[in-house]
């Protein structure tokens, strides 16, 4: 595998924090602290959907890309409170969260819901973070590769190899998401290299070789060089790390410049 083909992307999950009010001193805070954004090493910031206008006027002409944290599947209709793939690139975002774990275990999301919505970012031209992940007992009874296996193949599932152009997979263990607990960058790097596997298998290597996966459990500015070493690991999806600039600073200056 050639990870010289591939995107870096360090994507922040602010979750349900910050106000619109606070985004412009944080991209200032941010900006200050990154010598600079290019177009193969993408940073983007996942905001709630009230924030998202302002984030994207407060990173205007950065390099910074946003992207929402969900979406519907459906494209328009009598859905109260969901937003649509089209709502979003309408107002300007590039990328979406889709199948987070706090999403698949809070709100009832299935793999299928996740395939539906996948296909509906696609359609829009929207970048969609795809999330696997097992759970600790999941891990422990020994079925990780299997589960995460199953959740790529059922999550691109008529995707074209065409789209994929645009799809990232990031790989959350569920166990270790806001619990300062992370798999070791082996683990990490062992369950990337399945996915990257899974993906050649579908699309073949050309396209698994071009396909960012990222580690999204409890990155952070400590242990973030490290975990960003592994072959596999192409960025990081970022939750508590990613609401204080100085520490997402550290981990994209240790994915982009050094």
């Amino acid at each position: 595998m050639n990870k010289d083909k591939r995107d870096v992307v360090i994507a922040g999950n602010w979750k349900m924090n910050m106000l619109a009010s606070e985004a412009k001193a944080y991209a200032r805070d941010l900006l200050a602290k990154v010598p600079g954004f290019s177009e193969w090493c993408k940073t983007v910031i996942n905001a709630p959907f009230p924030l998202l206008t302002a984030v994207i006027d407060a990173f205007s002409g950065s390099g910074v890309a946003v992207g929402a944290q969900n979406m519907s599947e459906h494209s328009s209709g009598a859905f109260t409170g969901e937003v649509s793939a089209e709502q979003l690139t309408d107002v300007g975002v590039e990328y979406v969260i889709i199948g987070h774990s706090e999403r698949r275990a809070l709100y009832g999301e299935t793999d299928e819901s996740v395939n539906r919505k996948t296909l509906a970012a696609l359609n829009a031209s929207l970048s969609p973070i795809v999330c696997v992940g097992e759970t600790l007992e999941q891990r422990e009874t020994g079925i990780t590769y299997d589960l995460v296996s199953l959740q790529v193949k059922s999550a691109l599932f008529g995707v074209s190899s065409e789209q994929m152009s645009k799809v990232v997979i990031a790989y959350e263990p569920v166990w270790a998401i806001g619990t300062g607990k992370t798999a070791t960058p082996e683990d990490a790097q062992a369950v990337c290299l399945e996915i990257r596997s899974v993906i050649g298998g579908l699309y073949g290597s050309d396209i698994a070789d071009a396909t960012p996966v990222l580690y999204g459990g409890s990155m952070n500015d400590k242990n973030a060089a490290e975990l960003l070493a592994m072959t596999d690991i192409d960025g990081g999806l970022i939750g508590g790390a990613s609401l204080k600039p100085e520490s997402f600073a550290v981990i994209i200056n240790a994915a982009c410049w050094e």
